[in-house]
């Protein structure tokens, strides 16, 4: 009789947890991403800094022009093409590169995109955007990043974005 609760409580566990959505995002590539010319145009200017880390698994450095775009719910988009710089070792495997980016000012950072052409291949293990009066926002990738396609994350309008305001 024990024998027998015992299966269907295992198979019940088994049958909610299949029919469970999950809120962690891999990411995605994102081909009708545009860069949001008029969110630049007499926008306030604001500091932000973001920490890429670059997985151990990646090539052990890239030569790839790679840039990034990021932003909130309400159209606020912040662009910076070509972070990359060879001559000063950017993107080397199992390393973090700092960079300091000015934009427009956002409400929370809820997705983030990057773009990379080049032969050599980059893998991302995770982003983090520190901005003026919002909450560090974190991407992880940990996947190799497609050539010339924008590929990344969207939180803006997932549960787990909506779970954090």
């Amino acid at each position: 009789m024990m024998r027998a609760v015992c299966l269907v409580v295992l198979f019940a566990l088994i049958s909610i947890s299949s029919q469970s959505r999950s809120i962690i995002q891999t990411p995605h590539p994102n081909p009708n991403f545009k860069i949001n010319s008029t969110a630049h145009q007499n926008a306030q200017t604001c500091p932000f800094t973001v920490e890429i880390t670059t997985s151990c698994y990646s090539t052990p450095f890239t030569r790839d022009e790679i840039s990034i775009s990021f932003g909130d719910a309400y159209g606020n988009q912040v662009y910076a093409p070509r972070i990359d710089d060879p001559s000063t070792r950017t993107f080397e495997r199992c390393s973090s590169d700092t960079f300091e980016i000015y934009g427009p000012c956002t409400y929370q950072i809820c997705y983030l995109d990057l773009y990379r052409s080049g032969y050599d291949g980059w893998m991302p293990e995770r982003v983090d955007v520190y901005g003026y009066n919002t909450r560090p926002a974190s991407f992880y990738f940990n996947v190799w990043i497609p050539a010339n396609v924008w590929y990344g994350l969207d939180y803006c309008y997932s549960y787990s974005y909506a779970a954090t305001k």
